[in-house]
């Protein structure tokens, strides 16, 4: 978070009075807080001793998660450039708990800071249920961390269990403990307990015998030929809700009926089988685990009464809210009363010393059960039926419940039945036993979705830099789809799929970089990635096999700490930093901060330089590197001292002619990246002739539009550097007068903007401001005002016509165009411009 401490900039911890004795009181627990000081007491030292509010924040944040049952310990405190501004940097285990502790922490800090009473336990509280609601459970949980050990990137598709693992093409879903090899058919049967039944008696596997009703009608005669004791349980039912057992008397049946009947339109009525309740998971037809489960109870003292005994076991730190723990607590519910009152307890009732009360019909984990793991002693006959039954339903991931006097011995020996199969069954109990080996039960399901040599990942190449950026990404992803892949990219005019814009708009951030990912038609992503979403929300993706930096110019200084080139490479150099230790980075040669971010680089390195004669290159090469450069007119890749050439510069229709600079910066980097993937010169050069810098392909990049008697430019330049480029193309261009229509953006410093006004003046013969948009926080005279002073300092003289109405401005600079003119448009100074121009042009034609 973002702080602002105002005026206790200048208080520190030491000058308030009373507060280190209040937070001591208030949070003892943060005693094992080492903070510098490296020992526990160090953050209480480090408080007596006087620091800032910021720090203290973050202690509180990660404390009061702790005490939520969210263990988690990074924290970092550090002030920005504007004094009493901190950026407060903690981790947590859940998104919106972290947020929630976040603005706790400050409201907290406020209490300590004015002595006001604070109900901490309140926040506490909360927090659990935020995390209760928007946590992955503990089965689903389980299976997202075994896929990031292995390195298997996820995606979390909804707020509730829907979970994407791997990208693209390679992806697969699934949901809790369904996966998308779930048979939809093998889901319905195993929801309907009778057709089960009746699947598994003609499979020749023991039951309990039953019959199915909906009418209390059919209840007495039902009652009678299945026999007392008795199981009553919905048809559609789970997790045990509207389950009774041992039912003994017509009383008690009819009660159980009712009972069940609000849970199903159908009941179930089994024969009550003497034994444990045992559950065996089966995945992908193996069987991976096996426990004895037992309802929730309390154990007798003489002391206490049950009630007492319930508060007591849940005191357990093992037991928590919901999912959280290992165990949950246990709630006191209409089941509880009723297996009471069959023995005529109530919760007031002292137990006797030793004596075991059942609080539940059912030994879910979900209402207070505990487990024993039992995989080890299983019979072989018994894995068998169990893998037996799982092929029988159809279920590549199933719960089998079974009662029986154990599971050392064959059903068929100890007359043990199976009660039900279940499908999505609940892992907690296997992951984390009351007693027993837990079992990393998650592995078989990752095991099962991504067996050996199945791959997780698509190939992905994000591209950064301050400029250059769009057009490299798509020459890239221009390459790779002429060559055969579906290529899904991000640009900062929209979202692409095989050509396809998805989404318009500025797509560079991680939000657009996780859509192609989640896309299941791409198989290779190329993502441009501004420093705004970096900055904002980091990459998007949890690595990358290339990294491209076109280079780093200055361009959006004094805006989030950002405020000069060296903390701009600390941004772009973030890229690099994703990029796999096996990958590359390639990086501009002709740039010294991307030069910079090359040696700090945990990757291979290549680079590509304007110059082969470059310094860097020289060296790089000498040792054995790869890199693009630019010699006697010809793109060429150099490895170590040999050289070979893809092609010539003026073959390539984006280089126009060979006369645009930046462009050839922009094909070096392409082609470079695309041939370290592993593409050959000859599809590659195949691919650059076939690039044509148009609306369609590079919309806003250098557009020329061809009008009978003068041309328009379009280009998106927005900074000193984009307009020295097009300035050095225009150069080359002859024309009776170059006309220029510029305007400026609100957030770049005023040093920029003038610079961009001089260049303007340097270029163009007449120049048009038009500052209609992009006021971004400041007046519009403001902006014109600074671009007048900027074209004044270079040419006083310069003629200057101000129009902020854009429509009006564009219609005025073609119609009084003069023959052989060239008019160039820069920056997003008309919304739609593309379309504006070609609509004018079209009515040239028509006319």
């Amino acid at each position: 978070m973002r702080l602002d401490l105002e005026d206790l900039e200048q208080k520190p911890t030491n000058v308030i009075d009373g507060f280190s004795e209040r937070i001591e009181k208030l949070l003892p627990s943060m005693f094992t807080h080492r903070c510098s000081k490296g020992v526990e007491g160090g953050f209480f030292t480090r408080v007596k001793e006087g620091t800032w509010m910021g720090h203290v924040i973050e202690h509180i944040a990660l404390e009061i998660q702790t005490l939520a049952g969210m263990d988690t310990g990074f924290g970092r405190t550090r002030m920005t450039k504007t004094e009493g501004i901190y950026n407060v940097v903690f981790s947590y285990l859940e998104e919106k708990v972290g947020i929630y502790s976040a603005e706790a922490a400050v409201r907290i800090a406020e209490a300590l800071i004015n002595n006001e009473e604070y109900d901490l336990e309140h926040d506490i509280r909360r927090m659990k249920e935020i995390r209760e609601l928007e946590a992955l459970g503990p089965s689903t949980g389980s299976i997202v961390e075994e896929a990031v050990k292995r390195s298997i990137p996820w995606i979390r598709l909804n707020k509730s269990s829907l979970v994407q693992l791997g990208y693209g093409k390679n992806q697969v879903r699934f949901r809790a403990t369904m996966t998308e090899k779930t048979s939809s058919i093998a889901v319905d049967i195993a929801s309907n307990k009778e057709e089960t039944k009746r699947l598994l008696t003609e499979a020749a596997i023991p039951v309990a015998s039953g019959v199915t009703i909906s009418n209390v009608d059919d209840l007495e005669a039902s009652v009678k030929k299945v026999g007392f004791p008795l199981v009553f349980k919905p048809l559609d039912g789970n997790h045990g809700k509207g389950a009774t057992i041992n039912v003994k008397t017509m009383e008690d049946a009819l009660a159980a009926f009712e009972y069940a009947k609000t849970y199903s339109r159908r009941v179930i009525i089994e024969k009550f089988i003497t034994g444990y309740d045992f559950r065996v998971l089966v995945i992908d037809h193996k069987v991976i685990a096996a426990a004895q489960r037992d309802p929730a109870h309390v154990r007798g003292n003489g002391i206490h009464t049950i009630q007492e005994l319930i508060d007591k076991e849940n005191e357990d730190p093992r037991r928590g809210y919901g999912h959280e723990n290992v165990l949950t607590e246990i709630a006191v519910d209409r089941d509880t009363l009723d297996l009471l009152a069959k023995k005529e307890y109530t919760l007031e009732t002292i137990p006797e010393k030793g004596e075991v009360v059942y609080l539940k019909s059912t030994a879910n984990l979900s209402t207070g059960g505990t487990s024993i793991d039992v995989t080890d002693i299983v019979h072989p006959q018994n894995i068998f039926i169990c893998e037996r039954i799982s092929r029988v339903i159809g279920l590549d991931i199933c719960g089998i419940d079974i009662m029986a006097q154990n599971l050392t011995q064959p059903l068929t020996e100890n007359g043990g039945v199976v009660l039900e199969v279940n499908a999505a069954p609940g892992f907690r109990m296997h992951l984390a036993p009351s007693e027993g080996l837990p079992r990393n039960v998650a592995a078989s399901v990752i095991d099962m979705l991504y067996p050996q040599g199945k791959l997780s990942q698509i190939p992905i190449i994000a591209v950064t830099g301050t400029n250059g950026k769009t057009t490299t990404t798509r020459l890239i992803a221009h390459i790779i789809r002429s060559n055969g892949k579906r290529v899904g990219f991000t640009t900062s005019d929209g979202v692409y799929v095989h050509n396809t814009m998805l989404m318009k708009g500025d797509t560079t951030g991680p939000v657009s970089a996780e859509f192609i990912l989640k896309d299941p038609t791409v198989e290779f992503a190329v993502l441009e990635t501004a420093r705004g979403g970096i900055l904002r929300a980091g990459l998007g993706f949890n690595a990358c096999d290339i990294g491209v930096v076109t280079n780093i110019q200055e361009d959006h200084l004094g805006i989030s700490d950002i405020h000069n080139l060296d903390d701009l490479t600390r941004v772009k150099a973030v890229v690099i930093g994703a990029v796999r230790r096996k990958g590359w980075a390639v990086l501009n040669a002709d740039n010294g901060y991307c030069v910079r971010i090359g040696k700090d680089a945990r990757c291979n390195v290549a680079y590509f330089s304007m110059d082969e004669n470059n310094p860097v290159i020289k060296e790089h090469c000498r040792k054995g590197g790869i890199a693009a450069i630019y010699e006697n007119g010809f793109i060429t890749i150099k490895t170590g001292d040999w050289k070979l050439r893809v092609d010539k510069a003026t073959h390539i229709p984006l280089t126009f002619g060979g006369s645009v600079n930046f462009m050839i910066q922009n094909v070096l980097a392409a082609t470079l990246a695309t041939y370290l993937w592993g593409y050959k010169p000859e599809d590659i050069r195949l691919s650059l002739e076939t690039f044509i810098p148009s609306a369609a392909h590079t919309p806003g990049r250098m557009n020329i539009f061809r009008f009978k008697d003068f041309k328009v430019l379009v280009d998106f330049a927005h900074n000193p550097d984009g307009f020295n480029g097009v300035k050095s193309f225009l150069q080359g261009v002859e024309a009776t007068e170059h006309v220029g229509i510029i305007s400026a953006t609100g957030d770049r410093r005023d040093e920029d903007i003038l610079e961009t006004a001089r260049i303007s003046a340097q270029m163009f013969d007449k120049i048009y401001i038009c500052q209609e948009k992009y006021l971004r926080g400041r007046q519009q005279d403001e902006l014109v005002d600074l671009l007048l002073k900027g074209i004044k300092e270079v040419d006083p003289n310069k003629e200057v016509i101000i129009n902020n109405k854009s429509t009006e401005c564009l219609k005025i600079a073609i119609e009084t165009a003069q023959k052989g003119s060239y008019l160039t448009i820069l920056s997003n100074t008309i919304d739609n411009t593309i379309q504006r121009v070609t609509e004018h042009l079209d009515r040239e034609l028509e006319a």
